[in-house]
């Protein structure tokens, strides 16, 4: 700050990372967003909860404290879904996994509004975005607040933000109270005044009500979803016994110029000098380009739609290949970009035309089971950005390690991606997320039907024949998701067995907040059909699943015996070549 020269900060940023200034990292894109505006800027990064100085060390704001948990909800960064403490943290120096609390964004609220009294508190990033209004929590298996009352903050900014933190801060410089900012696209604000609630609003169920009753959480996530990326979106109103909880509607998309702007400020790209030992997550994005933001895929597990919508927003050709040269100049730089993409690298444009106008539909999807028939499939500008890259004097090689989506890569007539995809930019393996063969649960899941897949691996093994490659596809498979039995499971085992495919690692089913599978996880209901679903919730059958996934491993013998006798499935235990096991 001295060196800077200011004694005090506009906004103080506390976040639950480590300080690493890289796009990649929430609080480095909001600090220099409003340093961009002339806001000073101070950041507290990973403070120790037990150390009233660490919070106390950079004064009073001027203006507030902005608290983030960090890039990923708190909780899911500390506990497997076996809830067990994880090892490591990949944003915290050296992987420690001791720097953030649990809860981070509550507890970081709490000790600073202790030490500072009525400061204005904002809170942002994916688990206050996730958390906005009530909803489901997996650890406490129980339904939450809005973490804007148990945080005891002041406003709520949800989604990425760049433009609403930029709002607010000019509302606090023109000396409006912070309780008065109740107007703000992307915020969460709340009230004890009936009186405050605008007139258009929808009333969700109440707090009590979605207690009691999960067929008034399911009522609730539909409202919810049915406004969320409306371009006419109304606000929605959540009563408690004594606040009033308001989400506004969303911020309208960046537009191309804006996200160029966005990425073009003066990033270091760098960890803060404090640290002496490496950040993995920065290790991992150090060298890659964000293209885009956004998804429209659809899955019902991810939460990233709920917190980035599902309007895609990207950046210009021009900016990328100014960020590459950036790139190719730094003396790390061994001649590979790691990654240009951003949630689903290949979604470079809007689903749809309609989409810009209306918005998205809530009553289908662009890309789900089966693709909408207004879907407009084109990888040309993405393709011509892959290949003004590699063209670069410094680049050896550009890499596509977002995941694909492997059925819009089908969809297209144009086979040119898929092609130029295997011949220069695979780093021997193609990550894609098939999650199951069960089309049962795979319309559950809001995946597309397995046939797609079987066909995608056809004709990704017919182009490495082509272009003389050896590469592997590694899937990703989901076990215990909502409507998937003990059947599914054996179904799965039985088409890896087929196709000769071990499957080193299985991701358990992850209710992470705000997400429709995680609707489904708590109430047994789906919200788009209002069906009854299975809902895998005991240990044990959870371990038959993913046991049965990998049948192979020697330590799973008992566990996949249990689910085939379980299951009327003794055929498949046996020295046939159609067996999981042997007897």
């Amino acid at each position: 700050m001295q060196a800077a020269g200011f004694e005090q900060a506009d906004f103080i940023i506390v976040s639950g990372d480590a300080y690493v200034d890289h796009p990649s990292f929430g609080h480095a894109l909001i600090a220099r967003t409003l340093e961009r505006f002339n806001y000073k800027v101070a950041i507290i990064a990973q403070p120790d909860m037990d150390k009233d100085d660490e919070f106390l060390a950079l004064g009073k704001p001027r203006l507030g404290f902005m608290v983030t948990a960090g890039n990923i909800d708190s909780m899911v960064n500390h506990y497997t879904v076996a809830k067990k403490r994880r090892r490591q943290d990949a944003y915290t120096e050296g992987g420690m996994n001791t720097r953030r609390p649990d809860r981070a964004t509550i507890r970081y609220c709490k000790k600073v509004r202790a030490l500072f009294g009525d400061v204005p508190i904002i809170i942002g990033g994916i688990e206050a975005s996730l958390r906005r209004l009530a909803h489901y929590d997996y650890w406490d298996d129980a339904i939450r607040r809005s973490i804007l009352l148990d945080s005891g903050a002041d406003l709520l900014v949800y989604g990425m933000a760049e433009k609403t933190v930029i709002a607010v801060a000019e509302a606090l410089e023109s000396g409006l109270d912070i309780r008065d900012l109740i107007f703000l696209n992307n915020t969460v604000w709340k009230t004890k005044k009936p009186n405050y609630l605008p007139q258009d609003a929808i009333h969700l169920p109440d707090f009590d009500a979605i207690l009691e009753d999960k067929q008034a959480f399911v009522a609730s996530f539909q409202m919810q979803y049915k406004q969320a990326h409306l371009k006419d979106a109304l606000a929605l109103v959540e009563r408690y016994t004594r606040h009033y909880v308001i989400q506004n509607p969303r911020e309208e998309p960046l537009q191309q110029s804006e996200m160029d702007d966005i990425y073009d400020l003066p990033f270091q790209r760098v960890p803060h000098p404090r640290y002496t030992a490496p950040i993995p997550a920065l290790e991992e994005v150090r060298f890659s380009l964000t293209a885009n933001r956004g998804c429209f895929g659809g899955c019902n597990f991810c939460a990233l739609t709920f917190h980035q919508g599902k309007v895609i927003q990207s950046r210009t050709k021009a900016s990328l290949l100014k960020e590459a040269e950036r790139l190719t100049d730094d003396p790390d730089f061994k001649g590979y970009i790691h990654d240009v993409g951003g949630p689903t690298a290949n979604f470079y444009r809007p689903s749809c035309a309609k989409q810009l106008k209306h918005g998205v539909c809530h009553h289908k999807a662009c890309i789900g089971f089966e693709p909408c028939d207004a879907l407009e499939v084109d990888h040309r500008d993405y393709l011509d950005i892959l290949r003004a890259l590699r063209a670069l004097p410094k680049v050896k090689k550009v890499f596509v390690r977002s995941g694909v989506r492997y059925d819009y890569v089908l969809y297209d007539k144009d086979p040119s991606f898929f092609e130029e995809l295997v011949e220069h930019h695979i780093s021997g393996q193609l990550k894609i997320a098939p999650e199951h063969v069960d089309d049962a649960v795979l319309k559950v899941m809001g995946k597309p039907s397995s046939i797609l897949y079987e066909r995608f691996v056809k004709r990704y093994k017919q182009l490495n024949e082509r272009f003389g490659k050896n590469q592997f596809i590694v899937p990703y498979l989901m076990s215990s998701h909502p409507g998937s039995t003990l059947d599914s499971a054996i179904q799965l085992a039985v088409y890896l067995k087929k196709n000769h495919q071990r499957v080193e690692q299985v991701q358990d089913f992850y209710p992470t907040p705000g997400t429709a599978s995680t609707c489904m996880y708590h109430t047994g209901i789906n919200p788009f059909t209002n069906a009854v679903v299975h809902v895998p919730k005991s240990a044990r059958e959870k371990a038959m699943q993913r046991a049965l996934i990998q049948y192979s491993d020697p330590k799973n013998h008992r566990l996949v015996k249990e689910a085939l006798y379980k299951a009327g499935r003794q055929d498949l235990i046996g020295h046939g070549p159609h067996c999981l096991i042997r007897p």
